[in-house]
């Protein structure tokens, strides 16, 4: 009887905990994106016009203003008046800095050539015969090959489970193993600190060729 009651708990927590979770989540990012409507005139804001606030209408605001946005600076007078915003802001010392740095980021991550964040790699860290999973973010930075005398290449090591924490290294290529997975499971796996794990984890073509062993 017991193990009955413990197997029927189980399934329902398996039920109402992730959902639980993603509701809440979903609501944090709602709330945050309803303080866009602060940028409505008082007298336009729901709140005004019909008494009561309209749950995730600042998200449906949010997603008309980036997508507004993305129309005007897509053509050509768009791109002059981004230039112009640009060079304004380059500018500003400590602004300049940050906005650059956040837009490169971007760039590279959006685009659909871009390969970062595109593969999950195997590699031996902190030290030999310890592994661990990393992404790819990019080649290792121009001319710093030539000084270490051996082709890198830039991984991101996140943590669990918090995975937009971590740390960025450069490592010999010869020394990192491209799995066959897709980002998703390399995220699920290192979140739930291995709990959750695909079904089946093996190195790429490339990767299990001879001489790619990272030893």
């Amino acid at each position: 009887m017991m193990s009955a009651l413990r197997r029927y708990l189980v399934a329902g927590l398996l039920v109402w905990v992730p959902l639980g979770v993603t509701v809440l989540i979903m609501k944090f990012l709602i709330d945050i994106m309803d303080r866009s409507l602060v940028l409505l005139p008082r007298a336009y804001r729901p709140e005004t016009l019909l008494g009561f606030n309209i749950p995730g209408l600042g998200a449906v605001l949010t997603f008309l203003i980036v997508l507004i946005t993305g129309v005007i600076v897509a053509n050509l007078f768009g791109r002059r008046l981004v230039r112009l915003w640009e060079a304004f802001l380059a500018r500003i010392p400590l602004v300049r800095s940050i906005y650059s740095a956040v837009k490169q980021v971007l760039e590279t991550v959006f685009t659909s050539g871009g390969q970062s964040f595109r593969k999950v790699v195997l590699i031996e860290y902190p030290r030999r015969d310890i592994w661990t999973l990393a992404f790819v973010t990019g080649n290792g930075p121009n001319g710093l090959a030539k000084n270490v005398d051996d082709d890198l290449v830039s991984i991101f090591v996140p943590t669990t489970p918090n995975p937009t924490s971590g740390f960025f290294l450069m490592v010999p290529r010869r020394d990192v193993q491209e799995l066959d997975i897709s980002v998703e499971a390399g995220v699920k796996l290192i979140v739930s600190a291995g709990v959750v794990s695909p079904k089946a984890i093996k190195l790429t073509p490339s990767s299990d060729t001879p001489g790619a062993d990272a030893r």
